[in-house]
């Protein structure tokens, strides 16, 4: 970002943070630069960073979590609303409507991925695989962050601002899961990301079909035994 010219200082800081959000740089589920942080990147006071964040809160594209800092929920205000609804959705609803979002959008990347999709693809899954036993929540993190770079992939920009309003309840899901049964699903994982890479959209969507069919047997499972 670059400092801002001193009219409309809020609007042209807010405009900025929105920027950051939908270029993805800033992606969904990560925390944005501190207050200080931003300050400094947009030359502008505290006060009209303050001001400049909170719209963002209220647009729905924010969130502050006391004591952690603001979080990326959405890439736009409509995600923001779709967010609020999908929090409150039954798991079991939410992972067959993921079942039909992830296996398409793993056909369409395999078939339009570029050079760029494959390095953070594969970046992500190296990360995964690398924090799993040491640093849980960037594991978890690089975990969601496979699932919407795959859509990314797709270049479907539609796509992408739909299932941007669910990654904050598909990180709730991997995370509970994973705290549940402890399986890590690194060769799933390998394997999905391995037939986007190969260009190969048929297998892709068998792999991320199978893949979602295992979830939904875990969470039959996990909802029985909780009765």
């Amino acid at each position: 970002m670059q400092p801002v010219r001193r009219t409309s200082l809020i609007a042209q800081v807010t405009e900025q943070l929105r920027a950051e959000i939908r270029s993805g740089r800033w992606a969904v589920g990560s925390r944005i630069p501190t207050e200080p942080e931003l300050t400094e990147l947009t030359g502008t006071g505290r006060n009209t960073v303050r001001e400049a964040v909170q719209a963002l809160v209220h647009a729905g594209m924010l969130e502050r979590r006391q004591g952690s800092g603001t979080y990326v929920i959405s890439t736009s205000s409509l995600g923001g609303t779709l967010s609020e609804y999908f929090a409150d959705a039954q798991q079991r609803d939410l992972l067959e409507l993921r079942q039909a979002l992830d296996t398409t959008a793993a056909r369409l990347a395999a078939t339009r991925r570029d050079e760029t999709d494959i390095a953070t693809l594969r970046r992500l899954l190296e990360d995964r695989t690398r924090f799993w036993d040491n640093d849980f929540d960037a594991a978890i993190e690089a975990d969601v962050q496979i699932h919407r770079a795959i859509v990314v992939a797709s270049h479907n920009a539609v796509y992408l601002e739909f299932y941007d309003s669910l990654l904050p309840v598909i990180a709730a899901g991997i995370r509970f899961r994973s705290e549940q049964d402890g399986a890590t699903y690194h060769d799933e994982h390998a394997e999905l990301v391995q037939a986007v890479v190969d260009g190969d959209p048929d297998r892709a969507g068998r792999v991320a079909n199978c893949f979602l069919d295992s979830l939904m047997a875990e969470y039959r499972t996990l909802d029985t035994n909780s009765e």
